[in-house]
């Protein structure tokens, strides 16, 4: 079918991939000149925030210097303390990021496509959104226990929402004469989703992803901080209650990292998956 193998025709021909990477540094900033300015704007304020704690105008005991927390991210990395934590924690992470992106897509499409379940579940799924999810940590915690399913439910309240509802709006806002034409040249539901529902939501489902991968890790570290055994909120919980500031930024700084790092990634993937779309221009 034409329409629906209309994919394929936007596929780039050779060189044109390189010549849209010319396009977008025409256009604008390119991507290594953008990460340059990154790095000395982290630096700029890392830099202010030295200088002010050492002239006595910042109080140390509440904002430790940059360089004695980056000497106990080091410790903590050097000396191997932080990786059995890390780990527990990004498997609570990932487990969750998992299953609630998967329900959210899968719930996202279904809702979208079928009205009728669509207007029946929508007070509900309104009414658990507002929930403040700080409050039901404590639930999952006596329904699961210490363990890691606990943060992996908590983590999953976070995500679930941000992807469903992104899912559900990118569906909904496709083009209807799009779907209409795929539907008069014969195509059928699968096809459908296939070809012009999942490329034509992407855009809105990365958004999501982008979020969600913060609120994951969000969600595992705010759950072993109220009660758990081992992970990064663990050990920042455990260093707030000896007074130990350095250990509590350098939890965050550790997390802040991991989030940048699959940040990157998910946009990796993204810039793969979307490589069809025409570049736009600024």
């Amino acid at each position: 079918m034409t329409v629906l193998n209309s994919r394929k025709a936007l596929k780039p021909a050779p060189g044109e991939g390189t010549t849209a990477a010319r396009a977008r540094r025409r256009n604008g900033t390119s991507d290594g000149m953008m990460r340059v300015y990154q790095l000395v704007l982290a630096a700029v304020v890392l830099g202010a925030w030295e200088l002010l704690g050492r002239a006595g105008i910042i109080d140390e005991f509440f904002f430790p210097l940059p360089s004695d927390i980056l000497a106990t991210v080091w410790s903590w990395i050097s000396t191997g303390y932080v990786f059995p934590h890390l780990w527990i924690t990004m498997q609570e992470a990932l487990l969750a990021f998992a299953v609630g992106t998967a329900a959210g897509l899968f719930l996202g499409f279904l809702l979208a496509r079928v009205r009728f379940l669509e207007r029946l579940f929508d007070p509900f799924l309104q009414m658990f959104n507002a929930l403040p999810r700080v409050v039901l940590a404590p639930i999952f915690l006596l329904w699961f226990g210490l363990g890691i399913w606990s943060k992996v439910a908590f983590g999953f309240t976070l995500v679930f929402f941000i992807v469903f509802f992104n899912t559900l709006e990118g569906v909904k806002n496709v083009d209807r004469v799009l779907v209409d034409n795929a539907r008069m040249l014969g195509a059928s539901e699968k096809q459908l989703l296939r070809h012009v529902f999942i490329p034509s939501a992407l855009t809105w489902i990365f958004s999501s992803l982008h979020i969600s991968v913060g609120f994951a890790i969000t969600g595992a570290v705010v759950g072993e901080y109220l009660g758990a055994s081992a992970g990064v909120g663990y050990a920042i919980a455990q260093a707030q209650g000896v007074f130990d500031t350095q250990g509590v930024f350098a939890g965050m700084f550790i997390l802040m990292i991991v989030v940048l790092i699959i940040d990157l990634l998910v946009n990796r993937l993204e810039r793969y998956l979307l490589r069809w779309r025409p570049v736009q221009s600024s």
